[in-house]
């Protein structure tokens, strides 16, 4: 061994010992997880997630209505002369002459703190409570809903690339029997069994598989980058799945699916915690019919000077507390109209709840017989497939004995890779078919 052969194989070990991981190839990625990072990665769902952190927000916003509020101010006013008043003297028992009276200061400076505290106001506060509370619940569901969209997609995604290496899979498979026919086809043509023709034809027949394994090669590329996508990776990162195409019967009939999707499904629970919203927006909008009672106190400071100590005309410090009632008793309909308005956003959303029971309905029934249909299908394609085998296996004996023609075996393949390409389409359906109905029932099976 040369020195030269020492050193790359030293090289090679200390690459193994020291950097381990770039020898090993990534580990294939299960439904599970590739469900776990597109949620973590998710933009859909981050945006679904600020929208409820800002709902939290104004359901606070909107309970600091309940508590009492604090205000303070201060202001200096300078006058152009002394305020006061003409005393035109009297005459009498005490006579006292005529005077200007001064009863203030030209330089006036007011510190007042408030605070108050809503009494009553028709109802007003707690329905803008519970209408913002609602709104909450609302983008948590939601929240809920994007979820479930984000696994559909993975799914989706998932079982689209393993349809896709199935069919690469088969394709391959088609290839290999086209190239051992050719080449049989070939031996017979050199010893003079068969005219040129028929080797012609099947090395056609080659290419022409040759060419459906590139664009099936190619439809796992693209799968794959559709799953890297919703995964917020590379578009072009390498990517492994772990195979998981097969079938498993669904026990559930369309009654029950179509009775829990109105238990669980989260749109359903939107729309009528909308109307519910609505309810409280017509309160809110009704309690302006009622005056606003508030208790008021405030404490005020006052001086000639920043140090607010008062003047020889008035004292540095005064506090009150009142009771203010305040009420807008005419204002050329516009409470009701606001009212109008939020009865009409009401029958809006229960109209709405109505229609989605029907789509959703719709939808379970749509995706539970394309469920069936695959179902039908999975079963079908294995019997084509052990038929259309042994059809090929005959076939391609019989040619081989020379009592059939070069026509009969690729008709035979041809029929093989086609049943075998059914079955993995059939699988993929139904495991995507089963997803959608998931959704539709609204609940995240991992």
């Amino acid at each position: 061994m040369t020195n030269k052969s020492r050193f790359i194989i030293a090289c090679a070990v200390a690459a193994i010992l020291f950097f381990p991981f770039s020898v090993r190839a990534a580990a294939p990625l299960t439904l599970e997880d590739s469900i776990a990072i597109a949620l973590k990665n998710s933009r859909v769902l981050n945006i679904a997630k600020e929208g409820a952190k800002g709902a939290r927000a104004k359901k606070l916003e909107a309970m600091t209505g309940f508590l009492p509020k604090f205000k303070t101010s201060y202001s200096y006013t300078r006058l152009n002369e002394e305020p006061g008043f003409y005393f035109p003297g009297s005459t009498g028992a005490i006579s006292m002459p005529a005077s200007y009276m001064v009863a203030g200061t030209i330089n006036n400076h007011n510190w007042i703190i408030e605070a108050s505290q809503p009494v009553f106001a028709g109802g007003g506060i707690l329905a803008n409570y519970q209408a913002n509370k609602t709104g909450e619940d609302i983008a948590l569901i939601e929240e809920t809903a994007k979820s479930l969209d984000v696994v559909l997609d993975v799914k989706v995604a998932y079982f689209n690339i393993l349809r896709a290496q199935r069919l690469v899979g088969t394709a391959r498979q088609s290839v290999e029997m086209l190239s051992a026919h050719r080449d049989v086809a070939h031996h017979f043509f050199l010893v003079g069994l068969i005219p040129k023709n028929d080797l012609l034809q099947s090395e056609v027949q080659l290419a022409n598989g040759k060419q459906t394994l590139v664009k099936a090669q190619n439809a796992v590329t693209l799968a794959k980058s559709s799953l890297n996508t919703l995964l917020k990776q590379n578009l072009h990162s390498s990517l492994e799945v772990v195979d998981i195409l097969d079938y498993q019967p669904v026990s559930q009939s369309y009654e029950e699916c179509l009775e829990n999707a109105r238990q669980l499904r989260p749109e359903l629970k939107i729309t009528e915690l909308k109307a519910r919203q609505a309810g409280y927006v017509v309160r809110q909008a009704q309690s302006e019919f009622f005056p606003v009672v508030s208790l008021v106190g405030n404490y005020a400071r006052f001086g000639d000077t920043m140090s607010l100590s008062g003047t020889e005309y008035k004292k540095r410090e005064s506090w009150q507390v009142m009771a203010v009632a305040n009420w807008s008793f005419w204002e050329w309909g516009k409470t009701k109209f606001r009212v109008d308005a939020g009865r009409a956003l009401e029958n809006q959303a229960l109209d709405q709840n109505k229609e989605l029971n029907d789509q959703i309905a719709l939808e379970i029934k749509n995706a539970y017989l394309i469920l069936q249909e695959s179902e039908s299908q999975i079963a079908v394609s294995k019997k084509v497939i052990e038929q259309a085998e042994e059809n090929f296996r005959i076939s391609e004996a019989r040619y081989k004995e020379r009592v059939a023609r070069s026509t009969e075996v690729l008709d035979a393949q041809t029929l093989l890779t086609k049943a075998k390409s059914e079955y993995a389409n059939a699988l993929a359906d139904y495991n995507i078919a089963h997803a959608r109905l998931q959704r539709a029932v609204g609940v995240i099976d991992r």
